[in-house]
């Protein structure tokens, strides 16, 4: 069977579908806004929003600058698959779907432990609830590449692969609201909607580490890690950051992990310092009496 080529990838003009949706996002984000402004609800921070667009702008560089080398890794493990599944209206929906079960794991697992969680902190700390937090993305969470490598192995050609997780990425943009309420309840069973979201940005007790469906929430219903909305979200992580610079935002949670690991008295200490549970940290740093 012959391999596909990078060149010939290139030759198929890719359609960049986030790029065509990027004035439309950030024309709702602006009427969100006033709307917001008009209606007297404290939704928006200026200073919250222009941080989330000095980083959503520097990761669309970072994509940009390290493209050849995350699409090469998805064409490589292309090749390696047993089996090739043609690109039609079919596959599409099914590439849609796997993509979506290993964005869930993905997810969960930076929410569960805490070196993928530096990776991602990033979209969570903003206090605040809207639009414009669908641009705030980690500046190092392209390394999540690699949860994506299943589907390449499943035989998605990388068109297919980079078409569907562009929709993705894209259908994250519209449940970052308060403005949409809950939604005709076989939306809200199948899909990841508004109420789903914001649940899960939410730093109440009760809604710590749930809803980490990306478009669809079954899996969060088959892997019990389903929550409902039910009382008024607070936004943010139970740590707040206290800080508007886009690249603290993006770093401090490195910073935090290199310290702690710096302090700790053994390997063992530095690696579970690396890799518990986000929640768990300040409990195990009394332990190990690293202040």
């Amino acid at each position: 069977m012959e391999k596909l080529t990078y060149e010939q990838v290139l030759q198929m003009n890719l359609p960049n579908i986030i790029g065509y949706a990027a004035p439309v996002m950030i024309f709702l984000v602006l009427l969100e806004w006033g709307l917001s402004l008009y209606k007297n609800r404290d939704i928006y921070d200026a200073r919250d929003t222009l941080a989330a667009a000095a980083i959503g702008v520097v990761n669309l560089l970072i994509t940009a600058a390290i493209k050849i080398a995350t699409f090469g890794i998805i064409i490589f493990f292309y090749n390696l698959a047993p089996f090739k599944i043609p690109a039609t209206w079919w596959s599409f929906i099914l590439c849609i779907i796997w993509i979506d079960f290993w964005r869930y794991w993905a997810h969960r697992i930076a929410h569960e432990c805490r070196f993928w969680w530096a990776t991602h902190v990033t979209h969570h700390n903003s206090e605040k609830y809207n639009w414009s937090v669908s641009f705030r993305l980690g500046w190092t969470q392209h390394i999540k590449i690699i949860f994506f490598i299943p589907v390449a192995l499943a035989g998605f050609d990388p068109v297919t692969f980079f078409i569907c997780h562009q929709i993705e990425v894209l259908y994250q943009f519209w449940i970052h609201t308060e403005y949409i309420g809950k939604l005709p309840k076989p939306i809200e069973f199948i899909f990841t909607t508004p109420s789903h979201h914001r649940v899960h940005h939410a730093r109440n007790e009760k809604y710590l580490d749930k809803n980490y469906g990306s478009t669809l929430i079954i899996w969060d219903r088959m892997f019990h890690t389903f929550q409902p909305e039910e009382d008024a979200p607070e936004y943010g992580i139970t740590t707040p950051v206290n800080s508007y610079n886009p690249v603290y935002l993006n770093f401090h949670e490195w910073l935090d992990i290199f310290r702690d690991v710096k302090k700790s008295r053994s390997f063992k200490q530095a690696l579970v310092m690396m890799l518990i549970r986000p929640s768990k940290v300040a409990a195990k740093k009394k332990q190990y009496g690293i202040d």
